[in-house]
């Protein structure tokens, strides 16, 4: 992680759970990090552990609708001005909603595909323009994707949000090429977790909290750590070396 130090990333959706925990670890390893979410209280809250752990990098709250595009590119704006610009981008912004495809509400898909699709695309579209812009050949896209975005639960629920992650999966693959075909040596990543336990099932399952109870009761689960050593891990590696995608569930899940 050397390599990485003082420079700069972005990680969406940073206030909570597996966002909040790349943000604190990156800040450990020395990054400057711009952690975006609606919720920026948290972040500033998080901001004031990591200095008062003595971490050597930077956590930087920025408040940010990812469903709103001129939200996104002001952001990416400002952090032109203060920073130059994006090195690592982590788009780990992602929600799922309760609307199955035979009775769900339209406006909660298209929810659903402003922030796990769209907004996943423009932030990656305007990472790479900075890093282009500056002549960076060796910055890293990772998208934090979920298991869902390979196999398909038998949970109605469920199938639109899986449709979403497969289209992140479709996504980084073809970011991958088009980098190839740029000639360049920035490099895309998928993680893709099983079950993690975080605010996600509670948030997921808002109106039946049992249910994401007994979800996180049901196996030994993923904690938010396990998802940001393996962001360590894929930044680690070799300039050389591409990691295409990497899923990681708890042992005992079946699925």
């Amino acid at each position: 992680m050397d390599r990485w130090r003082g420079r700069v990333a972005l990680v969406t959706g940073a206030s909570v759970g597996i966002g909040a925990a790349i943000a604190k670890s990156l800040v450990q390893h020395g990054m400057k990090v711009v952690g975006c979410a609606r919720n920026v209280e948290q972040i500033q809250k998080l901001a004031a552990e990591c200095v008062s752990s003595g971490f050597s990098g930077t956590l930087i709250p920025y408040k940010c609708d990812l469903s709103v595009e001129d939200d996104m590119l002001s952001m990416f704006s400002w952090i032109k001005v203060q920073h130059q610009g994006i090195d690592v981008c982590i788009n780990n912004a992602g929600l799922a909603l309760p609307e199955p495809l035979l009775s769900g509400k339209t406006s909660a898909w298209r929810t659903i595909m402003e922030v796990n699709v769209i907004a996943l695309s423009v932030c990656t579209r305007e990472a790479y323009q900075s890093m282009k812009e500056r002549k960076v050949d060796d910055g890293h896209i990772i998208n934090i994707n979920s298991i869902c975005g390979h196999r398909v639960v038998n949970n109605a629920d469920a199938h639109f949000y899986t449709a979403s992650k497969y289209a992140v999966t479709a996504l980084t693959e073809g970011l991958r090429q088009e980098l190839r075909e740029a000639k360049t040596h920035i490099r895309a990543t998928c993680i893709s977790p099983g079950l993690v336990e975080t605010e996600f099932a509670y948030r997921l399952f808002s109106e039946n909290p049992e249910i994401a109870v007994a979800t996180y009761k049901s196996v030994k689960c993923l904690q938010a750590v396990d998802i940001a050593n393996a962001v360590l891990y894929v930044l680690s590696a070799p300039p050389h070396v591409q990691i295409g995608d990497i899923e990681i569930m708890p042992v005992e899940q079946s699925m």
